[in-house]
């Protein structure tokens, strides 16, 4: 992508248009209004890469890598995980997922190094401070932490060592770094044109390819973000359009339209405004719906690099003279820069009359001063920063299509979350996930907690590149505990855009002996029950007319031949289940009484009992259990009642604490319920207190929580350099002896599954 419109995208060269007609000369000249560059600029080789390479001012490159910067030191503590280490790698019981198998987590004190040594790299890209090293030194830890782990992958975190990546070949250390002032050479001299147009290009697909992503009938008809409407921030929206109008037409279509188009708008120059306008109230939303890290910053702050190179010195250029004076090189002391391809020197006879009247045009311009070289020829260098540039683009494009090649990532969705820029187009609801194991040398089975093995987050159950290596690594977990042989078997039940709740892996296939590769289809897979997709909006209402009643749903879909095995907790007294499609047959396993139900056919199911439903008939089942939490509802009666005896009509008081004081109140706590009624109401009271507060009051709780988290972050770093360096205790981490270890394990094992 070129300089656009008023600003000419090449430095002209007059010989490229000598025996044009005029009428050439006027669409070369119209074109390169528009597109910033002509047909002459990039019609052969040679001119491509001198156009990749013309020369452009430094200082919007140079913002770039300072907000960068600032937005990684933040970010490291923070989604990258430098306050989490301890708890993230130092369990010696909890499996990790990593791309490539041989990649595993350095001891936990040497990963504190590890991101040491990113913090120190970003901060020499923020200062412009070797920068070619800082920024290895930044890249290097990134991607050995990002590939180390697959379940916390996402499109920013993607997108955020990709700049990384290019930054490193980008010449951003011209303006405003410590580099141009330890060598004069560097300091605001020119960069190459493709410096700004790979970012650019980068910025453009993010957002077009997440619009393409988007032209899905889930995402079209509003399934894919269900309920985001709730949301205080389309507050002013619901002033005309009903919640699930908002959810359909602002959220979704909205989003389509804002992702497909924005690039187009941010790229010329009459809607580059309107693109400012939308795109920054969209990436503010974002910061305030969902907790994603600096993404929507990042996205602000990117929104620049579509504006004219030296932007940031027409922006200071407004400032005070003593200021502007102070903070900006002049523009006429831009230097040359060999990473640069300058027009060559030509005689002024050659240049026909209406070549003369586009330069006169382009000298009309803001164009940085410069000499001229002897022949404008590139070199090498310039030859291969014009193919890797082409290499990166071509990469690009080609990544987020490339699932029929590596099928073994493929589920549900296409690929593995974090490269294919499909954001948000899926949203997901896991129910249940239930890890069954058996020794086959002793026929010894128990059920074990996920949670234990992979505590940080339930993504690895979607994919089954992660499913096998979870079956690996709890084997050899288990064999460490006397288990010989074992075999795992999982069910997942899980529901996708508002769908049934389904299995979504063969719950018969032991995941530990499973065929696994990436570049063949997953055939223990079970399949996305599209055909169920039209009862969503029955679904709705059934849910609507079930929640008037204050009653809870849970509608599940299962395959011909599998059954479900589950257990209703005591909590819910009242439960009913109702067959909306198929036959099923209901095991209760205690009474040993088994009940066949067809369409329409309903039964209670006792609590504090296992129950197994069988699926009979030839056609995927449809059922719903329908259930009263009645343990909360008499909490919230016995709740009710303690207010009206002691609450009734006195003022209460806080405490320093932020809890009610209940000095004066004639109450009896060796009643177990009434510390727990007092905790419910004080947690009710600090939840009301927080979404009443106001802006300062959360900035300062939001700061204080950032400040809190740093000073850990600091505390337990210089522990682990201390133990690393100089023998010093080290960090506390969660690691177990053995023997607590093996009765944590049996405290992890149980008797079924609850959904």
């Amino acid at each position: 992508m070129a300089e656009v419109s008023k600003k000419k995208g090449a430095i002209s060269d007059p010989k490229s248009n000598h025996g044009n007609n005029k009428v050439d000369v006027d669409q070369q000249s119209s074109m390169k209004r528009l597109l910033g560059f002509g047909l002459s600029d990039v019609n052969s080789w040679g001119r491509f890469v001198r156009f990749m390479n013309s020369p452009r001012d430094p200082a919007g490159l140079g913002v770039l890598r300072i907000t960068y910067g600032i937005l990684m030191l933040i970010d490291i503590p923070q989604e990258r995980g430098m306050s989490m280490i301890d708890t993230r790698f130092g369990d010696p019981m909890t499996c990790h997922f990593p791309l490539f198998n041989f990649l595993r987590p350095l001891p936990v004190d040497w990963m504190y190094v590890v991101y040491l040594v990113m913090l120190a790299g970003a901060l020499g890209i923020l200062l412009g401070a070797f920068y070619r090293l800082s920024c290895l030194l930044f890249i290097i830890p990134y991607w050995y932490i990002f590939f180390l782990d697959k379940t916390v992958w996402n499109n920013h975190s993607y997108l955020y060592g990709l700049i990384s990546f290019q930054l490193l070949f980008y010449d951003a250390n011209r303006f405003w770094s410590i580099d141009s002032l330890r060598n004069p050479k560097l300091k605001n001299a020119h960069v190459p044109l493709w410096n700004y147009s790979m970012i650019r290009t980068q910025i453009f697909l993010v957002y077009f390819l997440a619009g393409l992503k988007k032209i899905d009938a889930d995402w079209l008809f509003g399934y894919s973000m269900d309920s985001l409407a709730n949301h205080w921030v389309f507050d002013p929206f619901k002033m005309f359009l009903t919640v699930r109008q908002v959810d359909v037409l602002i959220v979704h279509i909205g989003g389509f339209l804002l992702d497909l188009t924005v690039g187009f708008w941010l790229f010329f120059d009459r809607t580059r405004p309107f693109a400012f306008f939308f795109c920054g109230s969209f990436h503010v939303m974002n910061s305030q719906i969902f907790s994603i890290g600096m993404f929507p910053f990042a996205m602000l702050f990117t929104m620049p690099v579509f504006c004219y190179a030296d932007w940031p010195r027409s922006l200071l250029s407004r400032l005070p003279s003593f200021l502007s004076t102070r903070l900006l090189p002049p523009q006429e002391s831009q230097q040359r820069s060999d990473h640069c391809v300058y027009p060559a020197e030509i005689k002024e006879k050659e240049v026909t009359k209406e070549a003369k009247e586009i330069k006169s045009k382009d000298t009309k311009e803001k164009k940085p001063k410069m000499e001229t070289n002897k022949d404008g020829r590139p070199g090498l260098f310039h030859h291969l920063t014009s193919c890797f540039f082409i290499l990166y683009i071509a990469i690009q494009l080609f990544l987020p299509y490339s699932h029929f090649l590596t099928k073994g990532y493929n589920n549900w969705t296409q690929g593995l979350y974090g490269y294919s820029w499909d954001m948000m187009v899926h949203s997901w609801h896991t129910q249940h996930v239930k890890l069954h194991f058996m020794d086959m040398e002793t026929g010894e089975e128990g059920y074990l907690k996920t949670e234990f093995f992979s505590p940080r987050n339930g993504r690895w159950a979607s994919h089954a590149d992660m499913i096998k290596q979870l079956g690996v690594c709890v084997s050899e977990r288990l064999k460490t505990h006397g288990f010989e042989k074992p075999a795992l078997y999982l069910d997942v039940w899980k529901s996708m855009n508002g769908r049934f709740q389904q299995r979504m892996w063969d719950p018969r296939v032991d995941i530990v002996t499973a065929p696994w590769s990436p570049f063949e289809e997953v055939t223990w897979r079970l399949p996305l029950l599209t055909e169920l997709s039209d009862w969503r909006d029955k679904v709705e209402h059934l849910e609507k007319d079930i929640e008037e009643k204050q009653m809870d749903v849970t509608f599940v879909a299962d395959f011909p031949g599998l059954h479900l095995e589950n257990f209703v907790s005591e909590d819910f007294g009242n439960t009913t289940l109702e067959v909306l499609n198929g036959e099923v047959v209901v095991e209760l396993v205690d009474v040993r009484k088994n009940v066949s139900l067809k369409v329409g056919g309903k039964m209670q199911i006792p609590a504090g009992q296992f129950h197994n439903v069988y699926t009979i008939s030839s056609t995927p089942s449809c059922y719903m259990y329908i259930f009263v939490n009645t343990t909360a509802l008499a909490f919230s009666k016995d709740v009710e009642v303690f207010l009206e005896k002691h609450f009734a009509g006195k003022e209460l008081n806080v405490g320093p604490d932020n809890r009610f004081i209940t000095d004066d109140l004639d109450l009896n706590m060796s009643d177990p319920m009434v510390p727990v009624i007092l905790d419910h109401l004080n947690e009710a009271n600090q939840v009301i207190k927080r979404k009443n507060s106001t802006m300062l009051q959360k900035s300062k709780r939001f700061f204080q929580k950032k400040a809190t988290m740093m000073s850990q972050t600091l505390q337990q770093t210089a522990q682990a350099l201390g133990h690393v360096f100089f023998g010093m205790d080290s960090v506390v981490t969660r690691v177990m002896p053995p023997q607590e270890s093996q009765e944590t394990h049996h405290e992890n094992m149980h008797s079924g599954g609850e959904l």
